[in-house]
């Protein structure tokens, strides 16, 4: 059997097809799956555009099936329509194949359970890898599950139009990078008075122009260089399984993802007046500045999509959302969805009777760029310490990895829960002090 133990991340499993996934360990993850799944019934299987998810999913199916569980095996999807099937028919859980952002040789499994809740290492996912690594030999059933085709790409256009309303005519751009936006936006556009200028919306799972991470500044350079050329409104940009969607302005400037959530925060305070927003630690201060004078509660949390639904529910919150660009809705089930997101930043852009450009310029506050990744060699405990006893004078907590922050600038350091680095999200009053600051954190983190 293949060594799968490393396979297991903190909110979804990961991995290289072949080395970590083939179509025998997923069929024991499926009946892992199947055994441990709280509430019995339906369970949505879909897939993405990567080479090997359709067989992925097909093994997925069989080891669900041999566990006599009924099966939906909803073919091409993005992974936000999985968490809409589950929500609107009420179903037992879902399974997407995908490995979202990663590169074309990865794959993975996002798992759902009943009410939309994902699955991560803190709330289950442990408890299947280790049904899994134990060697445990799975006995199917004599009553096998039943598979039923089903199509749900009508109802989920419906229920992401009902976000719009109207909206007043733009002339955009719009880069699906290759991945499952593609597949979805030609049904949702011609319903909307936009002028688009579609790129890379064949599915390719090899993503041959670039990486489908729209997170990374060198992935958005088509689409700023179309934006700046044609004079367009803003453009938007997908990442491969089309749960998440970051703007450009009409500058051609990235819209961070804080400055997203601010975008739709204020559109919801204003549909929700005085109702809590939860944002995670690398959420700019600006941000939490502006949902308090909106009349707004910011409740802060940890970052991961398997928390942030999941506080929300909890607290009753109508939105939250973190700095990746995932915004989650409680009209969508308390899920987050890339391609809703698009359309209520938008609509909230129409409302707002200014360029993306002037609302993005009334947001930004301080200082901040993007977030950035930098591999180290030393024990990770260890840099924690060095920068707490540091900046040993400002104030800290450790919420999720270390946080500093004082009157002029913060940061976050936290390892990554996907990827083998440490992330640094930082903001300062300018950007001379965010740069020191940025320049003297990875000196310490990096040994240097």
């Amino acid at each position: 059997m293949v060594d799968i133990s490393t396979i297991f991340k903190a909110y979804d499993i990961r991995g290289k097809v072949g080395s970590g996934l083939n179509a025998d360990s997923v069929k024991q993850i499926a009946q892992a799956y199947a055994e441990w799944l709280p509430v019995k019934g339906i369970v949505a299987v879909g897939h993405d555009m990567r080479p090997d998810s359709n067989q992925l999913a097909q093994a997925f199916i069989d080891g669900l099936v041999d566990m006599g569980t009924k099966v939906w095996d909803i073919g091409l999807v993005t992974s936000d329509m999985i968490y809409f099937a589950i929500g609107k028919w009420n179903l037992a859980g879902g399974a997407v194949i995908t490995a979202s952002h990663n590169p074309g040789k990865d794959n993975g499994i996002k798992l759902y359970r009943d009410h939309v809740t994902p699955i991560g290492l803190d709330s289950g996912l442990d408890q299947i890898r280790d049904r899994v690594l134990s060697g445990k030999q799975f006995q199917p059933v004599a009553d096998k599950g039943k598979i039923e085709q089903k199509s749900i790409t009508d109802e989920w256009v419906k229920h992401c139009l009902g976000f719009v309303g109207n909206i007043k005519p733009f002339s955009i751009a719009i880069d699906a990078g290759n991945g499952m936006a593609g597949a979805i936006l030609p049904l949702i556009l011609p319903k909307l008075p936009l002028k688009v200028n579609k790129m890379y919306f064949d599915l390719d799972g090899s993503f041959p122009n670039h990486e489908a991470n729209p997170q990374k500044p060198e992935n958005l350079k088509d689409l700023i260089g179309v934006v700046l050329k044609e004079k367009l409104d803003f453009g938007i940009a997908f990442d491969g399984d089309g749960d998440r969607a970051a703007f450009v302005d009409d500058k051609g400037r990235p819209v961070l993802g804080t400055d997203l959530l601010s975008i739709i925060a204020e559109f919801y305070l204003k549909k929700y007046p005085g109702s809590k927003v939860v944002h995670e630690v690398r959420t700019s201060r600006a941000t939490i500045e502006l949902i308090k004078e909106w009349g707004g509660e910011p409740i802060r949390t940890k970052a991961g999509r398997v928390n942030i639904g999941a506080l929300m529910r909890q607290i009753g919150a109508p939105i939250g959302g973190e700095t990746t660009g995932h915004i989650f809705f409680k009209e969508n089930y308390d899920a987050d969805s890339g391609l809703i997101a698009a359309l209520v930043a938008i609509k909230a852009i129409s409302d707002s009777g200014k360029r993306l450009s002037e609302i993005v310029d009334n947001y930004r506050r301080y200082a901040m760029g993007p977030e950035i990744n930098f591999e180290v060699s030393q024990d990770k405990d260890k840099i924690f310490e060095r920068l707490s006893e540091t900046f040993k004078g400002d104030k800290q907590d450790n919420l999720d990895g270390l946080t500093v922050s004082s009157n002029d600038y913060w940061f976050n350091l936290r390892a990554s829960n996907t990827e083998p680095v440490m992330r640094l999200n930082a903001e300062a009053k300018d950007q001379q002090q965010l740069d020191g600051l940025v320049v003297k954190i990875s000196r310490l983190a990096t040994g240097q």
